[in-house]
């Protein structure tokens, strides 16, 4: 199973960051802007409190919070941002890349730390992984690179697939991420040969209706492309994946908890875990332009066996000895 390694942060000779160097002169309490998509803690967001705590951190005591949130509308992400910036906060942290093009254009001043990011250069948030530039740094999930290889499993767990539905969230990325995962799936499906049935959801109001769609036109299957919106709807994806009877594949191990057939991906509270490590080093002076955006170091396969039974499926042994995880 491939891996990819991290990239080391840079350390060393890194501009101070003013904001943060001054606050902590002066003895003030630091404070953090969290700009989150939806309308709670997005699922896994909590490693990063976690990863706050674990590096001395305490609400109150040596660190003030304000959150944000956007309820899944990508309208409202410039004015939370703007809110957050209006307060002077001394850093920004965003959970994925929609509410981070929108921190983006509030302020090019304010270091801004951005977790589970599809394609942050093809995005346009920083210059390069390495060497981001200007005021933006965090890591990426992978999210388009995995298209492929999510098919190829879904494939080889069910080989007698022949219509597969993609589930998709049209607002998730910038434009160009967007059509380079559309291109990824669509290439994805004619070389395993199934016919592709892209389904869109802008919103959670309009996932009903995509399985009502998939179900209608016959899918045998659905995988479901990176979303933040469709993360944090992953209990309900997952009942209505079992109510319609549709073996899937996710992009994260929370479907699989929850019930999904498979996932194959990073761990999202891993990755949000090391937010906390930048934040740590932007408080303490460190140039966000000089901090290397990480990739994941692992990537996990989880299969429900309880739920392939449920569907009535057979799935391969030589299938289930490649998974990281089986939940029986």
């Amino acid at each position: 199973m491939r891996r990819r390694e991290f990239i080391t942060l840079v350390g060393g000779a890194a501009a101070v960051w003013p904001r943060a160097a001054n606050a902590q002169q002066k003895g003030k309490l630091l404070l953090i802007g969290v700009l989150n998509p939806g309308s709670t803690n997005t699922p896994g967001a909590v490693g990063f409190y976690e990863g706050l705590r674990e590096l001395g951190y305490t609400e109150g005591l040596n660190i003030a919070i304000e959150r944000r949130y956007g309820d899944w509308n990508a309208d409202r992400f410039q004015q939370l941002a703007a809110d957050l910036v209006r307060l002077k906060v001394d850093v920004i942290v965003v959970m994925s890349t929609s509410p981070a093009r929108a921190a983006k254009q509030a302020t090019s001043i304010i270091p801004i730390v951005v977790g589970g990011m599809a394609d942050p250069v093809g995005d346009e948030l920083i210059v390069s992984l390495a060497r981001p530039g200007g005021n933006i740094t965090g890591n990426t999930f992978l999210g388009p690179e995995l298209i492929a290889k999510r098919f190829g499993l879904l494939k080889d767990a069910i080989p007698g697939l022949s219509r597969i539905a993609a589930l998709w969230h049209p607002a998730a990325y910038g434009n160009r991420t967007t059509e380079g995962m559309l291109r990824e799936t669509e290439t994805a499906a004619q070389a395993l040969r199934l016919q592709l049935q892209l389904v869109p959801a802008a919103g959670p109001g309009d996932l009903d209706g995509a399985f009502d769609t998939m179900t209608r036109e016959h899918a045998d299957a659905v995988i479901q492309l990176p979303s933040p919106m469709l993360f944090g709807e992953h209990n309900r994806i997952v009942e209505l994946a079992a109510k319609s009877r549709l073996p899937a594949m996710y992009a994260a191990r929370e479907f699989v908890e929850d019930g999904g057939l498979m996932s194959y991906g990073a761990s999202l509270p891993n990755l949000f875990r090391r937010l906390a490590t930048y934040v740590d080093k932007i408080l303490k002076g460190a140039n966000p332009a000089d901090l290397p955006v990480e990739q994941p170091t692992k990537l996990e396969l989880v299969f429900n066996l309880k739920t392939a039974k449920e569907l009535g499926l057979v799935i391969p042994r030589e299938f289930l000895l490649l998974a990281d995880e089986v939940i029986e």
